[in-house]
């Protein structure tokens, strides 16, 4: 092989390597879940795997989200948010640790 051929398959290699890194970050995607009145909303969620769920405190006191082993906020107060992007397909069970009725779910495929 020659210095351009090889030079031409690290370009090749490298642009693909752009343009798949590019297209992953396109396919991901946010969801929402509100906290309100001692509630998620909504309760059960299903994302796909790369995507980020955000949960965002309306309540006036605050709030955690605790799925054991998984994830964990910090206590959230009125308007504060915590996001967790989900790598793995599962269920994943979550509440809030200051007031543990609240629960929901995420189904990650």
């Amino acid at each position: 092989m020659t210095f351009t051929t090889l030079r031409n398959w690290a370009i090749r290699i490298a642009v693909s390597a752009v343009l798949a890194s590019h297209m992953s970050a396109a396919r991901c995607a946010e969801s929402m879940v509100t906290i309100d009145n001692f509630t998620f909303a909504p309760a059960q969620l299903t994302v796909k795997v790369g995507d980020t769920v955000t949960w965002k405190n309306h309540d006036d006191i605050p709030h955690t989200v605790v799925s054991a082993g998984k994830f964990r906020s910090k206590a959230m107060d009125t308007d504060d948010s915590y996001s967790f992007t989900f790598t793995a397909a599962g269920d994943y069970k979550y509440f809030c640790s200051l007031h543990p009725h609240m629960t929901g779910t995420i189904k990650v495929e």
